[in-house]
């Protein structure tokens, strides 16, 4: 039977290793994900840097605490009446969540979602950092009004 010193030291080292883990956002992989290629995703969004994500996958990443987490792949969404909301050419239909907003090109197809968590308020001032992700995908002739 070990002794108090022995089972301390290793307690403490398995609590060292423990906090140096860092936990990866849980998100889903959109369906048309394939249709994303490899998207150039930025290093930092509202000046936070980017996060593991669980699973990993090109089509998704996430970046601060919380997480902005952003979707390639996601369906293309049809005409709506919801305000489009055009910023740097790119237009995004935004939905309110319990916790935050959430953002889908329009006029895509695939089309991206960014979900923005209301820490980030206002948070359509994110959404340029996904610019070049956004225009690299294919226009589908829907356009904001």
């Amino acid at each position: 039977m070990p002794g108090p010193r022995r089972t301390a030291a290793a307690l403490g080292a398995a609590a060292v290793l423990l906090s140096g883990c860092s936990t990866a956002v849980g998100v889903s992989v959109p369906g048309g994900a394939a249709g994303c290629g490899d998207p150039r995703w930025p290093a930092q969004v509202g000046g936070h840097e980017r996060v593991d994500t669980d699973p990993a996958n090109a089509a998704v990443a996430a970046w601060g605490d919380p997480a902005v987490v952003a979707r390639c792949g996601v369906g293309a969404l049809a005409p709506t009446e919801t305000e489009c909301i055009e910023i740097d050419g790119v237009g995004w239909i935004p939905s309110s969540l319990s916790d935050g907003t959430r953002f889908t090109t329009f006029g895509t197809d695939p089309a991206l979602e960014v979900l923005v968590p209301s820490a980030y308020d206002p948070a359509p001032l994110v959404l340029p950092a996904f610019d070049e992700v956004a225009k690299a995908l294919p226009p589908n002739g829907l356009r904001c009004r």
